[in-house]
Parts: structure tokens; sequence; C-alpha cells
């Protein structure tokens, strides 16, 4: 996660720049806000994923294992 945050920072450098030299309407400093935007949201997606306890862990290592055997009603 902390590489992520890295790069939403670069290109948050990076679309201010633009946006002062190409101008706030121009298609380049729309462009630079997107990248920024894409990232925010990959970041916020990634927090969403859910994390596995130790016993989805466990089966995913060990799907034979007795304890993972899922059964059909």
């Amino acid at each position: 996660m902390n590489n992520i945050q890295t790069q939403i920072e670069q290109e948050l450098e990076n679309a201010r720049t633009v946006c002062d030299t190409e101008g706030a309407t121009s298609k380049e400093c729309a462009a630079a806000w997107d990248a920024v935007e894409e990232l925010q949201a990959e970041a916020s997606h990634r927090k969403q994923d859910k994390q596995k306890n130790s016993f989805e862990q466990y089966c995913d290592d060990n799907p034979d294992a007795a304890e993972c055997r899922i059964y059909d009603d």
C-alpha cells in the first residue's frame, strides 16, 4: 500500500506542474488529474479487499484437508 501512496504523491506533483505550465483547462492537465484519480481508486479498492483469516489461508494451502471440505446440502 505504501508504494501506491508514493505513486499518488508523484502524480499529484506532476498534475500540479502540468496544469501550471499548460493551463488549467488544457487536455494535458485533465489527463494528469485522471491519472491521479485512477491511482486513488486503485488504492481504495485495495483497502476494500478482505484479508483472509488463518483458517482460510490453511484451506487454500490444503484443499484436501478434512476441515476444508465443502458439502452440498
